[in-house]
């Protein structure tokens, strides 16, 4: 798990058959100090988070089957698991 600041959506016109319909976050994984861990990654977001949110990111695959899906294969690794703070 790993906790993430919410940068923005996006969006896409051509994308994998898994994204259709999901909402596409782009998120900066913070340290427990705060501070920027890594480059910016995009997730699968169920629950809402919007820009300026922290939320809490995981890459286990049964949270993934449960927001896409069991029978689904997809490219993404990460989702969000819940909102830690609203802006």
């Amino acid at each position: 798990m790993q906790t993430a600041k919410v940068l923005g959506t996006t969006r896409a016109t051509i994308k994998h058959a898994s994204f259709v319909g999901q909402k596409l976050l782009i998120v900066q994984p913070l340290m427990a100090d705060g501070s920027a861990d890594g480059p910016p990654l995009l997730t699968l977001d169920g629950w809402g988070a919007s820009r300026g949110d922290t939320v809490l990111l995981t890459s286990d695959s049964s949270c993934m089957e449960d927001l896409i899906g069991k029978d689904k294969n997809t490219p993404a690794r990460w989702t969000t698991m819940g909102i830690i703070d609203q802006r």
